[in-house]
C-alpha cells in the first residue's frame, strides 16, 4: 500500500524558512531521515518515493503556491492509485502556539487555504493532516498575514527543531501503528 504524506508551503526560496512554509521543512526533514531524493513529477510537485516497513512512501511538495495545492494533491492520489484516507497532510497552524502538533484523522479547513484547496479538489474533509503550531506565544500580533510569512526569529529555532522531529515520529507512527496510536502519543 502506498501512503502519500504532503507538506504544504509555497516554492520559491523568499518562502523557504517562512512559518507558511513549516509543511514544507517537515517533509523535508522526514525525506533525510529515509533516504529520500527530490524529483519534479508531472502533478506539479516535487515528490520522492521510498520504502519503509513495508509500506510504499510518497513524500511531495506541491509547486503550485499554497491556495492551489488541491490540484497536486488529486492528482497524486490519482496516479498512485490512493484513497484520501492514505494522505497524510502536514500545514501550518496559526491558532497553535509555536511547538503543538495536532494529528487528526479529518476535519475542516480552519481557515487554512491550502487545506481549503484539498478539501474542494477532493471532495471530502476524511483525510489526515498534521497541523503544526506557529502562533505566537501571548505576543500581540498586528497582521496574522505578515506574521506566518514572516521567518522564524533565531530564538524560535529551538522549539522548531524540536517539533520536526517530534511530527516525523507522529507520521512514521501513524504509518506504522496507526493514527490512534501516534494521536494518543503526539497530540499534546
Amino acid at each position: 500500500m502506498t501512503w502519500i504524506i504532503v507538506g504544504l508551503g509555497n516554492p520559491g526560496e523568499e518562502y523557504a524558512r517562512t512559518r507558511h512554509n513549516i509543511g514544507f521543512m517537515l517533509v523535508d526533514h522526514l525525506a533525510e531521515h529515509v533516504n529520500v531524493a527530490w524529483a519534479l513529477s508531472e502533478c506539479e510537485a516535487l515528490i520522492g518515493e521510498t520504502e519503509w516497513h513495508g509500506e510504499t512512501l510518497v513524500l511531495a511538495k506541491p509547486q503550485t503556491y499554497m491556495n492551489r495545492s488541491g490540484r497536486a494533491v488529486a492528482c497524486l492520489l490519482d496516479h498512485y492509485h490512493a484513497p484520501p484516507r492514505r494522505l497524510i497532510v502536514i500545514s501550518d497552524d496559526f491558532a497553535l502556539p509555536l511547538g503543538t502538533l495536532r494529528l487528526r484523522p479529518k476535519g475542516g479547513d480552519g481557515g487554512h487555504k491550502g487545506l481549503r484547496s484539498i478539501i474542494e479538489a477532493l471532495g471530502t474533509t476524511d483525510f489526515p493532516r498534521l497541523r503544526l503550531g506557529i502562533g505566537p506565544r501571548g505576543e500581540a500580533i498586528a497582521d496574522p498575514v505578515d506574521f506566518v510569512l514572516s521567518e522564524f526569529r533565531k530564538e524560535e529555532w529551538a522549539d522548531v527543531e524540536i517539533m520536526m522531529q517530534r511530527g516525523q515520529q507522529a507520521i512514521l507512527l501513524a504509518i506504522e501503528q496507526g493514527l490512534d496510536r501516534a494521536m494518543t502519543a503526539y497530540n499534546s
